[in-house]
């Protein structure tokens, strides 16, 4: 097997006597999608916000592309993108503005054919222009997508990607993301409620309880591991355990 793309070892995250991340270790390689499962408070949104440098760890470490991202913290971050449900963009700027200063911050050539590109993947001719603040969840959704593959990232994470989102503009989402994966060698670590999403979008999968890594998997091998018919049966079982 090659070397792993990201590469984290003893992970942990303490906020005072409180342990949000235990101890964790995985890999995820070129090309691979992690998905990362567990109730609420089981430690996710810390573990990506670790990853994405926004968080400091309490111990362990953490490489991306075999550099330590502490080091090389501003190479990693300019191949790296995060989207999410959960995070908004500046209000007073049209999304069109927005995709700009994203690109222009990421250094990108040809910023308008970029645009261009990402406007007409998620479907947004109608709200290029329209003020961020006024645009619904939904559209926030998809121009947060949008920023994030614009930058051309070789690993991608992706809180709740299609939480917002109707059926059919989550069905062309999902199916864009497999493509580019396919094409491009894009690495993504997924995180979703939806467990028919998880098992969809997802080679592997960690199930986080308390902090700590309590499978690792294949969805066939966890749902046999815990002797479940579906993947939701074990997210029951396990939540309902807390």
């Amino acid at each position: 097997m090659s070397n792993p793309i990201v590469e984290v070892k003893n992970l942990t995250k303490r906020f005072g006597d409180f342990t949000a991340v235990d101890n964790i270790s995985f890999e995820i390689q070129e090309g691979e999608t992690l998905g990362l499962l567990g109730p609420n408070g089981a430690g996710k949104t810390t573990t990506i916000h670790m990853l994405l440098g926004l968080i400091t760890p309490t111990n362990g470490t953490i490489r991306l592309f075999g550099l330590d991202l502490e080091q090389h913290r501003e190479t990693i971050l300019r191949q790296i993108n995060f989207s999410s449900t959960y995070i908004s963009m500046p209000f007073s700027l049209t999304v069109e503005e927005n995709l700009r200063v994203m690109a222009k911050l990421y250094g990108l050539s040809d910023v308008s054919q970029r645009i261009d590109e990402v406007i007409k993947t998620f479907e947004m001719h109608d709200i290029r222009k329209k003020l961020t603040r006024k645009l619904s969840t939904g559209q926030m959704t998809r121009l947060t997508l949008a920023k994030a593959v614009m930058t051309e990232p070789r690993v991608l994470f992706l809180d709740e990607p299609t939480a917002s989102l109707d059926p059919d503009i989550a069905y062309k989402i999902k199916a864009f993301l497999k493509e580019y994966r396919n094409t491009s060698g894009l690495s993504m670590m997924y995180t979703s409620h939806n467990m028919q999403e998880m098992e969809e979008m997802s080679d592997r999968i960690i199930f986080l309880q308390r902090g700590k890594i309590v499978a690792v998997g294949t969805v066939e091998e966890i749902v046999e591991r815990f002797g479940q018919r579906t993947l939701e049966d074990v997210f029951l079982k396990l939540a309902r355990e807390e």
